[in-house]
């Protein structure tokens, strides 16, 4: 009741200014074409002379429509216009299948182009980005506006050119990226490329906003450490686990069939239970399920497990499977029996060793040395690492093998693992799922495993778009989220009327004990429309559902198209013949959204097309889309969905066992259905509690989202501060100034026993900065606190000052930003691994009584304020280890005194430095002396063979930290960079709703092979830095 009252009091309020438009109609009519281009001109002054785009509204709206009938031959209807104020108010515009959604969008795009700071206009793929740029930015370019058009793999000055037009049409997955390139990678203002997110209109927002708002965009790199993949070792073991569970499940059916059969109903509902555990799709078990006696005993023992508190007879019960499946949560969990058959008589493999403990007793152990605990330390570390991966790579393969079904949620296409998107059926190439679960795919299809990367920027598509100052929607179908698009997004969904009644005919539902009388009962009606010549378009919800569907019609002898997946390379050319009579489509729902399906000649007259779905999607959503593929525009059509017991919503979530009561009350023979509007609720009331279960999740992980993206937020802030600010070196001393009396406040100021630790602070300054430093010279203990402080910050500022005399002028301003920028890159890199690994612990903190949420903020913050902290530690280390000039810096470090250590390191009058333990001299300079000797003999060995010396750019070098063994330096010419841009699909938690964990979600992943990667991506090995 709200929602209509809201739609209808909305609507009020925007019809006078619809008229408003509407009566402009005559006024602008009259005008030449040179006159009505003008008028862009003209509404450009008055929003600079102080108007507001809301008072320029109707003259706006009536221009644009003029300028489409003179260019387009198109004319917005007055619910078109109604549509255009809804979305420039900032509102989603919730209009039916062909109402022309592309042409109302022309209306508030051409208004706020007007204010110079950019549209973008947000498509579902690049095609339709393409499309709709080329189609209305006719109109556009008429009227006076730029038009761009952002593309996959387009290089960074064309994306910029694109940027600085007035409207931008584009994918969010392109527009969610150049974010992050801009924000988390670029190296310099020239390489961005936006200029801002003033105005955004999402076509199909549900889809964006809602099926992907949880889906991370994520631009990854090969990782700097990689562990060897055991997924192709482990695959056996786990591929005998799976065939002992079958031939387990085997046996329980045969027994529960028995024990049917002697009437022993405790022991079939038992056998039945830990088929439904262990396999929930077992062919036979399905078939026992049609049995509504079976179904009634089953669900009678499982509530009996549930009622015990302690659930001893559960977990006794789970412990004789090998391992058990929860289709809900797409969750596998290994039992004890099955961790035997993996590694028999070796439990310890599937046992973390306690470091904590462990460590503690080699630390009290008096007869090791302290070489002997490091060892032992390190060796039960490198267990721990391994056990872990061990554990991670079996969850993940049992997942592939027992939830994730091969032409259900993928696809294998020239040996790689292509994902199907369930929302629209559609392959999505290049995308992967996280957590290494698509390498476990992988390894189970028999395809090349692909190694492991890193994140270096991610965001999801959910925060990405709440960066917009104003945001507005467009789709057929909003309404059932409308909650969730106002407590997330603030915006309001306005149902606009359509332009002709829509006289479709929907039907009720014709409900089946199986799967296989339901498919009967589909080829049935499709042989009976097909005799009439009516075309048919049939939905279903797999690609292996299609093609079941497509071999009984082949038996059927009934011509018949297929689009799914596998056969998308046709989509146009098949929905073009999909209206025609007689034509039979058996799609996916791939043909559910954006797609027009025309009627054929005589077609109107055999009732239009009829849409029959073969199964409910768990989202309204998506069955109204298929729905809106017929009676368009005032077509005629009808639609109806055939549905079984057997369906994954049925089972999971709908009302089975009070169906087959009524069903037995009724006496309905095998093959006949229940036919009722009363059961249309009851599946819709299904479809509701899923959504609102989705839904309570997607607002639970922004909870999450939240204190990653205000961190984001302050990263990214400092880093545009970094390349917006025209004194890099002040900055850079803001920060030695701060590090240097956090430090000196640490070693200096008196610690619980009131003693002060003076040689730690020079260790550290020697080992910071190549300054030499002796006791004698610091005089650390003599000097007030804050005059020590004073002579350290000045004594490194001189050094550097001599330092930066000595290098290029035309490279020194970007090696000074590339200090910052490093470390900031470096260390945000890892905190966002570190953030990774603590949401996947945290929501374990409520077996201990505390909220996930409440300690994920807590620990995030203190990891932040680390973070800031070791930026800040990191710049200060990089300092001196770059230079722009090889020959300048050895005359550098020539020129600063040589270290002096004490009298036992002394050998024939030699001062030698100390060694650390990773064989670097422990002082900074006596370590970039060495780097630099080094480089030197890099150069001469190149220079003998000239036949393999590498294109030299420049003289530029960074000095590196550690010894590295002395190989040829690599070729400095940029090369093309694989980048992985990862694009996660959030999936049902594993955990309860109050705690996420990372096995929610699946990335997916997308390979781009581009220059333009290797521009913006860890520029430092460019024409100005070079590292060794």
């Amino acid at each position: 009741m709200y929602k209509r009252q809201f739609s209808d009091r909305e609507l009020k309020k925007i019809n006078p200014i619809a008229k408003q438009v509407l009566a402009l109609e005559g006024k602008y009519a009259a005008l030449s074409d040179a006159e009505l281009q003008a008028q862009t001109a003209a509404f450009k002054q008055q929003l600079a002379d102080g108007k507001t785009t809301d008072d320029i509204l109707p003259d706006a709206f009536a221009v644009c429509r003029e300028a489409a009938w003179r260019v387009l031959g198109m004319k917005h209807f007055p619910v078109q216009v109604t549509g255009g104020i809804a979305l420039h108010r900032g509102d989603i515009a919730e209009m039916q299948t062909g109402e022309g959604k592309t042409l109302v969008a022309t209306l508030p795009a051409y208004l706020n182009a007007l204010t110079g700071e950019g549209v973008h206009v947000v498509t579902v793929n690049d095609y339709l980005a393409r499309r709709d740029s080329e189609w209305m930015g006719m109109l556009f370019q008429f009227l006076g506006l730029t038009v761009g058009c952002i593309q996959s793999m387009m290089p960074s000055q064309l994306r910029r050119e694109q940027y600085a037009c007035d409207i931008t049409y584009g994918t969010n997955a392109e527009f969610g990226f150049d974010y992050l390139r801009d924000n988390g990678m670029a190296t310099s203002k020239s390489e961005q490329v936006q200029r801002g997110h003033y105005f955004s209109i999402v076509d199909e927002v549900d889809s964006i906003l809602i099926d992907e708002a949880r889906t991370p965009l994520i631009i990854s790199g090969p990782a700097v450490v990689t562990r060897e993949q055991q997924y192709d070792t482990l695959r056996p073991a786990i591929e005998r686990v799976v065939k002992a569970q079958t031939d387990l499940c085997n046996e329980l059916m045969a027994q529960a069939l028995k024990a049917q059969e002697e009437g022993r109903t405790e022991e079939v509902g038992r056998c039945l239970f830990k088929v439904k555990m262990g396999q929930p799709r077992h062919r036979a078990f399905l078939r026992a399920m049609q049995d509504p006696e079976l179904r009634r005993i089953v669900e009678k023992y499982e509530l009996t497990l549930y009622q015990d508190t302690r659930k001893k007879e559960l977990y006794k019960l789970k412990e004789e499977m090998f391992f058990t499946v929860d289709e809900k949560t797409h969750d596998a969990d290994l039992m004890e029996k099955g961790r035997e058959v993996i590694s028999p008589g070796h439990p310890e493999d599937f046992v973390l060793p306690d470091l904590g403990t462990a460590f503690a007793e080699m630390d009290e152990d008096p007869r090791l040395t302290e070489k002997d605990k490091l060892r032992r330390k390190n060796e039960l570390t490198k267990q721990l690492d391994e056990t872990g991966a061990r554990l991670h790579t079996t969850s993940q393969l049992l997942k592939a093998y027992c939830i994730y079904e091969k032409d259900v949620e993928y696809v294998v296409k020239e040996g790689k693992v292509i994902i199907i998107d369930q929302n629209t059926g559609r392959e999505m190439p290049g995308r992967r799922w996280s957590d290494g679960l698509h390498q476990a795919v992988e390894a189970k299809e028999g395809v090349e495993v692909e190694r492991e990367n890193q994140t270096y920027a991610t965001i999801t598509i959910q925060n990405y778009f709440r960066l917009y100052k104003k945001l507005a929607g467009m789709t057929g179908t909003a309404e059932t989220e409308a909650a969730e698009f106002h407590d997330i997004y603030k915006l309001d969904v306005l149902p606009i009327p359509t332009n002709r009644p829509c006289i479709r005919k929907d039907q009720n539902d014709l409900i089946f004990k199986s799967r296989r009388e339901k498919f009967n009962a589909v080829v049935n009606k499709i042989q009976e429309l097909h005799d009439k010549g009516q075309p048919i378009l049939i939905g279903t919800a797999s690609v292996d559902a299609s093609e079941t569907l497509s071999r009984m019609l082949k038996r059927a002898k009934i011509p018949h198209e297929v689009l799914n997946a596998k056969n998308h390379q046709r989509e146009a050319e098949i929905v073009a013949q999909a209206g025609k009579r007689g034509a039979v489509t058996v799609s996916t729902n791939m043909a559910g959204r954006g797609t027009d399906i025309k009627l054929g000649e005589g077609v109107a007259d055999l009732g239009g097309l009829f849409v029959l779905g073969t199964e409910r999607h768990e989202s309204r959503r998506i069955d109204r889309q298929l729905r809106g593929r017929c009676s368009r525009q005032g077509d005629p059509g009808a639609s109806q969905f055939f549905i079984s017991f057997e369906d994954d919503l049925m089972r999971n979530f709908g009302a089975a066992e009070r169906m087959t009561k009524m069903m037995e009350r009724l006496g309905v023979a095998d093959g006949e259905a229940l036919e009722h509007s009363f059961l249309n609720k009851s599946v819709e009331s299904a479809q509701k509690r899923v959504e609102q279960r989705n839904y309570m999740w997607r607002k639970h992980v922004l909870d999450y989202d939240d204190v990653m993206n205000k961190q984001r937020e302050i990263v990214y802030g400092y880093r545009n501060e970094v390349l917006s600010t025209e004194n890099p070196r002040e900055m850079i001393y803001d920060i030695l100034e701060e590090v240097i009396a956090t430090r000196a406040h640490e070693f200096l100021d008196p610690d619980a026993e009131g003693v002060t630790h003076p040689d730690e602070l020079l260790a550290w300054m020697n080992a910071s900065f190549p300054l030499g430093l002796t006791a004698e010279a610091a005089k650390l203990e003599e000097r007030p606190i804050d005059d020590t402080i004073a002579f350290l910050t000045d004594k490194v500022k001189a050094t550097y000052e001599d330092k930066a005399s000595r290098e290029r002028p035309e490279y020194l301003d970007h090696m000074e930003r590339q200090i910052i920028l490093g470390a900031i890159d470096k260390m945000w890199q890892e905190h966002l691994y570190n953030m990774d690994s603590l949401r996947e612990g945290v929501r374990l903190r409520a077996q201990g009584q505390k909220d996930p949420l409440v300690e994920y903020k807590s620990e995030a913050y203190d990891l932040f304020i680390t973070l800031m902290e070791s930026i800040k530690g990191e710049a200060i280390s990089n300092l001196f280890k770059s230079t722009t000039n090889l020959d300048a810096f050895e005359d550098f470090l020539a020129s600063l005194p040589q270290f002096e250590s004490s009298d036992e390191n002394q050998e024939g009058g030699t001062s030698l430095p100390e060694i650390g333990f990773d064989g670097m001299p422990s002082d900074l300079l006596s370590a970039l002396r060495e780097q630099v000797s080094r480089a030197r003999e890099q150069q001469a060995a190149q220079q003998a063979e000239p036949e393999q010396a590498p294109a030299v750019i420049s003289d530029a070098t960074t000095i590196g930290e550690g010894y590295k063994p002395a190989v040829a330096e690599p070729k400095l010419v940029m090369p093309k960079r694989k980048v992985s841009v990862v694009l996660r699909r959030e999936e049902a938690p594993q955990a309860p709703a109050e705690t996420p964990s990372s096995g929610d979600g699946e990335k997916t992943a997308v390979t781009l092979d581009s220059q333009d990667f290797a521009e913006t991506m860890d520029n430092r090995d460019s024409a100005d830095t070079r590292t060794f």
